[in-house]
């Protein structure tokens, strides 16, 4: 069966998740056009990174559908990448081995996957750092590296789960810029999860809400209607990113209050 380009790229529909006798999330209905960035937000332990790795396909949800592009979800995600908070690097290789590596797996000659990954790296500012090992690099390149491994790939959708929670507050403005930058050029659909209500509204089109777990659920999706391209600390200044905040951190207070009173 052909994947549909003009349906969602991901569609899911009352999906659940329990491990043993704890539900992670319940009944959840989630759409992302292509194309499109999503944040997802919540209290710490909400189920957030539960719903990336149903998407992934890295684990089947227990109830429910997942749907890719109209097509039923069964196995691992292809049309995916995952972008992960921990370094994924491997030590023993350089950067230029990191990037290039998912296409050598993929069959592609080694002379090509490397021209390719000197693209890359060139395109996420680390021209000139190809022979560097990860111990060589800062938190800021080592995320630029993992970056391009992703992307090399060409997914069709990329799931970010916390990716520049570890860096210091300036790389993780010159990083989320970084990202968008990338993103508008050929705009993937994202699903990024994080903490950071600032980021999510400074990044994405739209920004879920889940509820305190167990059972989390989606309790609010507001549209972020700030012009594009965005500097990620220019936008945080104006009124209207301002009036975005306070309207979803009204919901997302309660839900963390909660999530702490448990």
């Amino acid at each position: 069966m052909r994947s549909d380009a003009s349906a969602p790229a991901i569609q899911l529909s009352r999906v659940s998740q329990r491990f043993g006798d704890y539900v992670a999330i319940r009944g959840v209905d989630l759409v992302a056009a292509p194309g499109e960035f999503v944040a997802i937000v919540g209290p710490t332990g909400c189920g957030k990174s539960t719903l990336l790795n149903i998407v992934a396909g890295l684990k089947p949800p227990a109830e429910g559908e997942v749907r890719i592009f109209g097509k039923p979800l069964a196995g691992l995600n292809r049309q995916a990448g995952y972008l992960f908070q921990a370094d994924s690097l491997l030590p023993w290789k350089t950067a230029l081995g990191n990037v290039m590596l998912g296409l050598v797996l993929r069959g592609v000659a080694d002379g090509e996957a490397r021209e390719q990954a000197r693209g890359w790296l060139a395109k996420v500012g680390l021209r000139g750092f190809e022979d560097r090992y990860p111990h060589q690099l800062s938190g800021g390149m080592k995320k630029r590296v993992a970056l391009a491994q992703v992307l090399i790939l060409r997914p069709k959708i990329l799931l970010m789960d916390e990716p520049f929670g570890a860096l210091d507050v300036q790389t993780r403005q010159l990083m989320e810029n970084e990202l968008l930058a990338l993103w508008q050029e050929d705009r993937k659909t994202v699903l990024f999860v994080t903490h950071d209500l600032e980021e999510a509204i400074a990044l994405a089109d739209r920004v879920v809400v889940f509820s305190a777990g167990p059972a989390s659920r989606i309790v609010g999706d507001f549209p972020v209607e700030l012009p594009r391209p965005r500097d990620v600390a220019e936008v945080r200044l104006t009124e209207d990113f301002l009036k975005i905040h306070r309207e979803i951190w009204g919901l997302l207070r309660e839900e963390v209050m909660r999530a702490h009173a448990r």
